[in-house]
């Protein structure tokens, strides 16, 4: 017990309660995700923030790993009959966005479905968002006036410029259209005002 538990003061009391209360709570965690599977679009993260475990004989407390998370579902932008994906890595970072009820039923059988356990804010619930980024780790480079689809390094890039209203790109392993080079690929002879020219070769 917290020795201002022992003072009488009911506000001090509840207060104490409360933070430990908070304490169990958990709302969003950075952490580092450790396998993908694509399959099930989940993965297993480790978070990457502490918890804390105290001695009950001398109230001493220790910093531990929280325990691996494990079936997270992974979000992609998606809409509209449109996906965005992206290849996780392990050791890539992101953002773990816990429930506020249990998510099992609805991840199983889709659809609205009452909550199979009565948790809340619990580390068995979370969602994953990749891209979160520690400043070790932040990409160079990021443009600040153009939407980009890019390799983290930027040494690849497929560019959307509002301004001048055209888009970019930057490929030094080439453009490829259905497995078709697209700087070296030819067509077909025909002769001027013939007809069109054949498919590419």
């Amino acid at each position: 017990m917290d020795q201002r538990q022992r003072l009488g003061d009911p506000t001090t009391a509840i207060a104490m309660a409360t933070r430990e209360r908070q304490a169990q709570m958990y709302t969003a965690l950075p952490g580092i995700i450790q396998s993908f599977d694509p399959a099930a679009m989940t993965c297993e993260v480790q978070p990457s923030i502490q918890g804390t475990l105290s001695d009950p004989k001398t109230g001493k407390a220790t910093n531990v790993n929280l325990p691996l998370l494990v079936d997270c579902p992974v979000q992609f932008p998606s809409g509209g009959g449109v996906t965005l994906t992206m290849p996780i890595a392990a050791d890539d970072e992101c953002l773990i966005i816990f429930a506020s009820r249990c998510i099992d039923a609805w991840w199983q059988n889709g659809g609205i479905q009452p909550p199979m356990v009565y948790r809340m804010h619990d580390l068995s619930d979370g969602f994953v968002i990749p891209g979160i980024w520690s400043q070790p780790r932040v990409p160079a480079g990021v443009s600040t006036s153009k939407a980009q689809l890019r390799s983290t390094d930027g040494a690849t890039i497929l560019e959307l410029d509002p301004q001048a209203q055209r888009i970019n790109m930057v490929a030094p392993g080439g453009v490829y259209i259905n497995g078709i080079h697209f700087d070296e690929h030819k067509h077909s002879d025909v002769q001027a005002g013939s007809g069109i020219s054949g498919g590419p070769q």
